[in-house]
């Protein structure tokens, strides 16, 4: 390549017909392939917490990393912030030495939506309206209708 050339890139932000923007393949990309880091501003639980609720909202782009940090992407987060959670995704979130990678989990094809699933786990108790609040909208023939994941 060129120094004037620009590497291909591998997806775009649009409209989702999941929920709001999501991020779609342009090309090809293989199963195992590293597609991006979920960057964003480290912050602790404390803080992410009190930024949450004063949000008012159950929509975060706050990923937890361990312990003590969360990343939030609504400050200097990338396109990652957009990709949405799905049932039956073609993703997941991948732990490397405390940096969050979305790494392909089969083949995608362009234009194809990426998703992971969130796995969403409160500390609260996953009750029937606890789930309502954190409904999915992915339409996957296995759709559990929530994004809360299993509680361990």
């Amino acid at each position: 390549m060129s120094r004037n050339q620009r590497p291909l890139r591998r997806f775009s932000v649009r409209c989702s017909s999941i929920q709001g923007r999501g991020v779609f393949a342009l090309r090809p990309i293989g199963k195992g392939t590293r597609v991006v880091e979920y960057t964003g501003e480290r912050v602790s639980h404390r803080e992410a917490d009190r930024r949450h609720d004063a949000q008012g909202s159950t929509h975060t782009m706050l990923f937890i990393v361990d312990r003590k940090t969360v990343i939030d992407a609504t400050r200097d987060g990338n396109s990652a912030r957009w990709i949405n959670h799905s049932c039956s995704p073609n993703c997941e979130a991948v732990d490397d030495e405390d940096r969050i990678y979305i790494e392909a989990i089969r083949n995608i094809r362009p234009g194809e939506e990426l998703t992971y699933d969130y796995n969403l786990v409160l500390e609260e108790p996953h009750t029937s309206a606890a789930k309502r609040e954190h409904a999915c909208l992915c339409s996957a023939r296995s759709c559990r209708g929530t994004m809360l994941g299993k509680k361990r």
